[in-house]
């Protein structure tokens, strides 16, 4: 069965100065991939990386599935201006404009619990932090959950505190192991080392056979470059051999990637040049 697939678009563009997203890299070494990054994905004058933070709206076998839920409002971001205390956005009229009410949604899969990732999770009602998706039920990578449960300890903070503690606490959480099938031709793969329990989902799209694959590219720069891990990755290392699988295997098969901060496109292909990558974007 082909799923259907929609963009949900909370923030774009959400530019990262280079120097902090790929700490220690240098822009100029992209200079032959200028024409295909530029303007979209990266601003050499700035020296930005430029990503959207989105979710994906994916509907399939009767369930309408939501991937990640971004950044949210009203919530406690210092570290970042344009994420803290955002109010009057657009998220969830961009989703009504796709046809769904926030009820709708059967499945929140959260392909890791980054802040960018599970902001939508809940909003503020009363003073206090609701599901925003009542009917759905929230997956998590087991791992995942359980890192992020252990550093959080008895002193939840942040993300953790506002956007998953609150679902967790309602009940509407599955911990879940890779190769979970949401349902039939709906199966979550593991894309660890960004985040130590991260997963992403694989599903027959409308380019073909589609991985949505989190944080395991931030940028296709990385598919010219998969040994630039992100300055937020926990291990780099195992970050770039998630990151190099990924790609070997979309080659091979024709998958379309679909990373959570692509812009503009919806997905890319691979192709396998010696022993390079090539993104063709669709």
């Amino acid at each position: 069965m082909t799923a259907t697939l929609t963009r949900i678009v909370d923030l774009d563009p959400f530019p990262l100065p280079a120097s902090m997203l790929f700490p220690g890299r240098d822009l100029a070494e992209l200079a032959p991939y200028r024409d295909v990054l530029a303007p979209d994905h990266v601003d050499f004058e700035a020296e930005a990386i430029l990503l959207g933070v989105q979710s994906w709206l994916v509907r399939s076998a009767g369930l309408t599935v939501l991937v990640d839920t971004c950044v949210g409002e009203h919530k406690a971001r210092p570290a970042r201006a344009d994420w803290h205390q955002r109010s009057a956005t657009q998220y969830l009229a961009n989703l009504a404009a796709a046809g769904v009410a926030p009820e709708e949604v059967d499945v929140v899969l959260c392909t890791h619990l980054h802040a960018d990732h599970v902001g939508w999770n809940t909003r503020l009602v009363d003073g206090r932090w609701v599901p925003t998706f009542p009917n759905a039920r929230y997956l998590i990578g087991r791992t995942e959950l359980a890192h992020w449960a252990a550093v959080n300890g008895s002193n939840p903070a942040g993300a953790y505190a506002d956007s998953v503690l609150p679902v967790v606490e309602a009940g509407l959480v599955d911990a879940v192991e890779d190769g979970y099938e949401i349902a039939s031709g709906l199966t979550l793969m593991p894309h660890p080392g960004h985040t130590p329990g991260q997963v992403g989902l694989r599903f027959a799209g409308p380019h073909g056979p589609t991985v949505i694959c989190g944080d395991a590219i931030h940028s296709p720069l990385q598919v010219y470059r998969p040994e630039w891990s992100s300055g937020f990755c926990v291990d780099p290392g195992l970050a770039i051999a998630s990151r190099v699988a990924l790609l070997e295997d979309a080659a091979d098969r024709g998958t379309c990637l679909l990373p959570a901060h692509l812009r503009r496109w919806t997905g890319m292909r691979i192709r396998a040049e010696g022993d390079a990558f090539v993104p063709d974007f669709l």
